[in-house]
């Protein structure tokens, strides 16, 4: 059917109304429709029979219709737009509130209501999540970026430095309104940070021993220029994923390494025997020290007695001269006698007797045997009284005769 039909857009009857007729719908009976089941709604009549001839109801009618139609469209839709108000914000986020653009205000987690778009929007920021940024390297330490990689020392050598930083938003609205890219400015601030701290350490204090000095230090240099441009984040960790010098020079820097520790252990076993042998040379030289000492006071001691016993004898010699001389050579005869195992007896015939010493002959005897004999009274007791037989019958042993015939 062409558009110039007169039926096109008509009320027809029959089966042209059942969808028989292939023509359009007719668009007055379907927006007349409408407004009765709206008018239904709200208890209001409808607009009346239609007439025999099958035309519409009056206009008043269908004015009225259709103005309490707009009402309601109107109504709802102001209802649905101002819904579109409501809504949610996660416990790990927080909610930002912008009208025409411009801050407003920060919410909290649960259900929240703006002004409708486009007086307000909202912006959900996540400030729990643990953001990572890489520097060095991306995914593995294998996929190395030497262009931020390589840093210089203090003592001028190059080395490979990978490292991680951990960040999360402390405030939501710095975060959105003072960075455009928040990743890209926390990799520039720890790019700028170890630079600077690489730069003023030496190579072995970065590599080994003050790593994690250099990681806490890092991450406050990075917190401080954060700061300084209001990004609303916080530095959690920097972590040290690798420090080593350039593959270039790894072999001659791994000989380095192994000579600074060959160098250590030889000094340290040079200590080691050091400190085993000075101790006990110190100590052997006390203990000489000591030593000499003592015999120093020792002699001295006994010199000094022996002086005060000479001095006391010669008193006794001057009131006495005989007594104290025979005293002193009976003392002499005892000491030479207690010493020696050949014992002279002087008898009444004033004869020489070679006295045998047996006790030291069965002493000899019973060690070849293996059996313990027990040690005999020391001769000193049998040639006890052969001095005082001799001094009794006046016989000086101290002759030459009595000196022959003990050689005999």
């Amino acid at each position: 059917m062409s558009l110039n039909d007169p039926r096109w857009g008509n009320n027809n009857q029959g089966d042209d109304r059942r969808g028989n007729d292939p023509s359009p719908p007719d668009l007055e009976e379907i927006w007349r429709d409408l407004n009765r089941r709206l008018a239904g709604a709200f208890n209001r009549k409808g607009g009346g029979q239609r007439g025999n001839d099958g035309g519409g109801p009056p206009p008043e009618t269908t004015r009225r219709q259709f103005g309490g139609g707009i009402g309601l469209v109107v109504a709802v839709l102001v209802v649905l737009w101002l819904a579109s108000g409501f809504y949610t914000v996660d416990a790990s986020e927080r909610g930002v509130v912008l009208r025409f653009g411009k801050f407003r205000e920060v919410t909290g987690e649960g259900l929240n209501w703006r002004l409708p778009f486009p007086l307000e929007t909202h912006e959900l920021v996540n400030v729990s999540q643990v953001r990572t940024v890489e520097v060095g390297y991306r995914g593995s330490e294998r996929a190395k970026d030497l262009r931020e990689a390589l840093m210089l020392t203090d003592d001028e050598n190059i080395i490979n430095i990978q490292f991680a930083v951990q960040y999360t938003v402390a405030d939501p609205e710095a975060f959105l309104f003072n960075n455009r890219n928040p990743e890209e400015a926390v990799k520039q601030a720890a790019e700028t940070a170890m630079r600077e701290i690489v730069g003023k350490s030496q190579m072995d204090f970065v590599l080994y021993q003050g790593r994690e000095e250099v990681a806490n230090s890092a991450a406050r240099l990075i917190q401080d220029i954060l700061n300084r441009f209001q990004t609303g984040i916080q530095i959690n960790k920097v972590t040290m994923q690798n420090a080593q010098p350039p593959e270039q020079v790894q072999d001659a820097f791994n000989d380095a390494v192994k000579a600074g520790q060959d160098r250590e252990r030889l000094k340290n076993e040079g200590e080691a025997y050091a400190n085993d042998v000075i101790p006990r040379a110190r100590g052997a030289a006390a203990r000489l020290r000591e030593e000499a000492d003592g015999y120093a006071a020792r002699v001295v001691a006994r010199a000094e007695g022996d002086a005060s016993r000479f001095s006391q004898i010669q008193a006794e010699y001057a009131r006495a001269p005989e007594v104290t001389r025979n005293r002193m050579y009976l003392d002499a005869m005892q000491q030479i006698f207690a010493n020696t195992s050949k014992i002279l007896v002087d008898t009444k015939g004033s004869g020489n007797l070679l006295y045998l010493p047996l006790d030291k002959i069965i002493q000899s005897t019973g060690a070849t045997n293996g059996t313990p004999v027990p040690e005999s009274t020391p001769p000193a007791a049998a040639a006890e009284p052969a001095p005082s037989a001799a001094a009794a019958a006046g016989v000086d042993y101290r002759s030459r005769d009595a000196m022959r015939s003990r050689d005999r």
